[in-house]
């Protein structure tokens, strides 16, 4: 004969239940009222991009990890059945060249493509609001890489954003020109790394401290500090210019002022951005609204497995929600219906109508009171939940 099942403590079974409710760090619910708004703002985008030629395609959160992706070292691991190290998406870029690489390999090209969908990284970082799980719209035009491409790519960010009300600068940077410039003052190895990351942090004290350690010439030092300071208008590329000894950065302030004509709006650049210059291989872009210290949007060029040139950006949803939050459109109202024709009246009129459940009229007013339903409708009546005629 079993014993009888002897009860937790107290203790356990509130830890369990505290333990029950949280979730991760870097993760986060979200509520009723900013779903209906994210959606909103997901819509508009897809619609933006569509208008655009940018084809919708969907992929699977699951990849097969790689120690060739930039992400390897922040992604999510995972075993699978037969042994394979598998490894949730943690960005879309390299998703898509994967993607068109299988489905596309013969284009026609330029192919133009749009995706949506949820991220994960495993460390917590501050540059996506410490968030370890996120959602991104973007979109990528492959197979080209000419000025026009690149201009497109400017125009639909700048188009994007007014599509849903934000009002952003955008900022252009060319991380490997920074490159060309260390590369012809004869800087190499770890020392040319060291600098790299300097001069994107725009840390003087730090150029003038690698430097030294290198035995640089002071023209040469100069030269460095210039490149610290390059942002601004498009007075920037002539400073750009007398900087430029090689062809290789001489190229790249070329490229940049074509682009800037395409474009012909208002743009900021920032030519002493550097990170991540081994992996873009031309302009990159980012746009920051008012009150946010973190792009909404960000991109550039970069080039697939193989050599197939591409570019794109994405927008973060979490970011663009936050911003737009205070401007969005309430929800409409929601009202009680009685019964299915109320409900079909409600609706046509552009309401949200909620089926009542039961005929008992004190816990509907209850419910509507906790609900904050100011309005119930049956057939074609509608009354306030004080029972007033509305």
């Amino acid at each position: 004969m079993s014993s009888p099942a002897r009860s937790a403590p107290r203790s356990a079974v509130q830890h369990s239940s505290a333990r029950a409710a949280a979730i991760p760090e870097g993760t986060r619910d979200v509520l009723p009222p900013e779903w209906a708004q994210r959606e909103h703002l997901r819509a508009r985008l897809v619609e933006v991009f569509g208008a655009w030629g940018y084809r919708g395609v969907e992929l699977p959160a699951l990849e097969y990890a790689s120690a060739n992706h930039p992400q390897d070292a922040r992604a999510f691991k995972l075993i699978d059945s037969g042994g394979q190290v598998l490894a949730l998406r943690s960005e879309f870029t390299t998703a898509m060249g994967r993607l068109v690489q299988s489905r596309f390999p013969a284009g026609p090209f330029p192919l133009r493509l749009q995706y949506g969908g949820r991220l994960w990284l495993r460390a917590l970082t501050s540059e996506l609001g410490r968030l370890r799980e996120f959602y991104q719209v973007g979109v990528e035009l492959i197979g080209v890489a000419t000025p026009q491409a690149d201009a497109e790519l400017l125009h639909l960010a700048a188009a994007a954003l007014r599509a849903v009300g934000v009002s952003a600068q955008l900022e252009v940077g060319y991380p490997g020109f920074v490159d060309a410039v260390l590369e012809d003052a004869g800087l190499h190895g770890e020392a040319r790394d060291a600098l790299h990351d300097a001069i994107d942090r725009k840390s003087g004290a730090d150029v003038d401290l690698l430097a030294r350690r290198g035995g640089l010439s002071a023209e040469v030092t100069r030269t460095l500090h210039a490149l610290t300071d390059l942002y601004g208008g498009p007075d920037v590329l002539d400073t750009a210019q007398a900087l430029a000894q090689g062809e290789r950065a001489r190229d790249a302030v070329a490229h940049l002022r074509t682009v800037a004509g395409l474009y012909s709006g208002p743009l900021l650049f920032d030519l002493g951005v550097s990170r991540r210059y081994g992996y873009y291989t031309g302009i990159t872009f980012r746009a920051y609204a008012d009150g946010l210290n973190q792009p909404v949007l960000g991109g550039g060029r970069y080039a697939l497995e193989g050599g197939l040139p591409g570019a794109g950006f994405a927008v973060g949803l979490e970011r663009l929600t936050g911003v737009l939050a205070p401007t969005l459109p309430p929800e409409p109202e929601v009202v009680l219906a009685l019964d299915l024709a109320g409900a079909a009246l409600a609706r046509a009129a552009g309401l949200t109508a909620e089926l009542a459940w039961t005929d008992d009229r004190a816990e509907l007013h209850a419910f509507c009171m906790a609900r904050g339903i100011k309005r119930m409708v049956q057939g074609e009546t509608f009354t306030a939940v004080d029972g007033a005629e509305a």
